[in-house]
C-alpha cells in the first residue's frame, strides 16, 4: 500500500474530532476532500480509523467468482449486511436506509450483490457495490457478497424486509450465545422434512428463512457457503440452517423491529415458472438431508406430507 500523504493523515483526525463532537456535516465535508484525493476513510469499531486508496473502478460485471474474500483478514466492522439484487433496487435503497437511521455508533459494512446492471454509484458511497453477470445465480450471487465479510456479525438480507428500529442489539445478544448459529425474526419448524410451518414466537426452530438470517462471521467457515446450485432463492434458507445445525449449532428465533413488505420476486415470478423452481431447489434440499431427523426439533416424521412449502418465504 502506497504511504498516506501527511496533509490526508491531518484531515483524518480532524474528521475524527467531527464525529466525536456530532459535527457530522463537517466530517463528511472533510471526508469528501480525502476522497477527491483518491483515498478513503475506514473507521475501525474501537474509534480509529485508517486510510485505504480509492480502489479502481470496476470495469464491466465480474463474475461471482472473481469477487476476492477477506474473510482471512480480522473483522473490522461491528456488522456487514447483504443484499443479492436481482431486480427492484428501489427496494434495497429502501432497506439502506432504513439501516442507516437504526445503527447508532455502530459501523456498518453494507454490501450488494447486483446482477442488474444498475450503476454501482447509486447505492451511495458507504455502500459496497459487486456488479456481477447477468445470469448469475442466487446463491453464487449471495456468496459473493458473503465472501466481502469485514463484520464481526453479519446479516444475509432479503430487500423486502426493512427495519423500522433497532435491530442489531438483540441481534448481538442472541449471538453472544455460542449454541447459537444462525437467527432472524422469521423461522420456520416440520415434523417430517418436507412440510414447513411458521415457528410462533422466539425460541429454536428449525430453520431461519432468509428474509433476514443473521450469523458470526465464522460462520461461513464452519458451515460454509450456500449451495451454488440453488440459483433461485427458495429453499437455499433451509439448506443453509441444516448445514449450520450439522456444524454443532442451532437456529433461533428472535423478535425483532422489522416491516415485511412484498416478496418481489415471489410475485414478479410466473406461477409455473416458480412451482418448478421450488420442487427442483426442494428436491435437491431432500437429496442431502431426509434422513436426517437428528436435525428436526420434533425428532420423528409425520405422515401425509406433500414435499411443499405453502408461503411465499426466501
Amino acid at each position: 500500500m502506497p504511504e498516506v500523504p501527511e496533509e490526508l493523515v491531518r484531515l483524518a483526525e480532524r474528521r475524527a474530532r467531527a464525529r466525536a463532537a456530532k459535527d457530522f456535516a463537517e466530517a463528511d465535508a472533510i471526508r469528501d476532500r480525502i476522497a477527491s484525493a483518491g483515498w478513503t476513510v475506514v473507521d475501525e469499531p474501537d474509534g480509529t480509523f485508517r486510510l485505504e486508496p480509492v480502489a479502481a473502478e470496476q470495469e464491466g460485471p465480474l463474475s461471482a467468482q472473481d469477487i476476492a474474500s477477506v474473510l482471512d483478514e480480522p473483522a473490522t466492522m461491528d456488522v456487514s449486511v447483504h443484499w443479492v439484487c436481482e431486480g427492484w433496487p428501489e427496494d434495497v435503497e429502501r432497506a439502506i436506509g432504513a439501516f442507516r437511521a437504526h445503527a447508532g455508533e455502530r459501523s456498518v459494512q453494507y454490501v450488494v450483490a447486483d446482477v442488474t446492471g444498475a450503476r454501482a454509484d447509486r447505492w451511495g458511497e458507504d455502500v459496497e457495490a459487486l456488479t456481477l453477470e447477468p445470469g448469475t445465480g442466487w446463491a453464487a450471487a449471495r456468496n459473493a457478497g458473503l465472501r466481502r465479510s469485514r463484520g464481526r456479525i453479519v446479516l444475509a438480507m432479503d430487500a423486502s424486509v426493512e427495519p423500522t428500529g433497532d435491530v442489531f442489539g438483540p441481534l448481538e445478544e442472541t449471538l453472544a450465545d455460542q449454541a447459537v448459529g444462525v437467527c432472524g425474526p422469521f423461522g420456520i419448524i416440520t415434523t417430517d422434512l418436507r412440510q414447513f410451518d411458521e415457528a410462533l414466537g422466539a425460541g429454536p426452530c428449525d430453520a431461519i428463512e432468509g428474509y433476514l438470517m443473521a450469523f458470526r462471521r465464522e460462520m461461513l467457515t464452519e458451515a460454509g457457503f450456500f449451495d451454488e446450485k440453488f440459483k433461485w432463492y427458495r429453499t437455499a434458507d433451509i439448506e443453509w440452517s441444516f448445514r449450520v445445525k450439522d456444524a454443532g449449532y442451532r437456529c433461533e428465533v428472535v423478535a425483532l423491529p422489522v416491516d415485511k413488505h412484498e416478496h418481489r420476486m415471489w410475485f414478479g415470478t410466473p406461477p409455473r415458472e416458480r412451482a418448478t423452481w421450488s420442487k427442483r431447489n426442494f428436491y435437491r434440499f431432500l437429496d442431502r438431508w431426509r434422513d436426517r431427523w437428528d436435525l428436526v426439533l420434533s425428532g420423528k416424521p409425520a405422515e401425509g406430507s406433500d414435499g411443499t412449502r405453502d408461503d411465499e418465504g426466501s
